[in-house]
């Protein structure tokens, strides 16, 4: 079972993404950020699931639509930690920071 541990700059991404789901009025703000933060907990019994990226890099898909985001990570085999680089919506284009 893999640990699932969240770089700092993530914590940016999600308040880059509560600030846009609040100018927007979205409903269920609470149980929508709760949502995209467990969905990474799959990541701890499946860390191979994401798509695969650039080397070395894969990205879980969370949701869909409007709804929808994408977490980009990497995991490091020897020491059995997803390390979770980065959360962007899908409709998006790129990450915040270049990870």
């Amino acid at each position: 079972m893999a640990r699932v541990e969240f770089l700092p700059g993530v914590y940016e991404d999600l308040q880059r993404v509560v600030s846009h789901l609040e100018q927007h009025e979205a409903e269920h703000l609470q149980d929508r950020l709760g949502e995209l933060v467990s969905a990474a907990d799959v990541l701890t019994d499946n860390p191979l699931i994401g798509r695969p990226t650039r080397v070395g890099l894969r990205e879980l898909v969370i949701g869909r639509s409007s709804r929808g985001y994408v977490a980009l990570y990497r995991y490091v085999a020897a020491v059995e930690t997803v390390f979770v680089l980065g959360i962007r919506a899908q409709r998006e284009a790129g990450y915040a920071r270049d990870a």
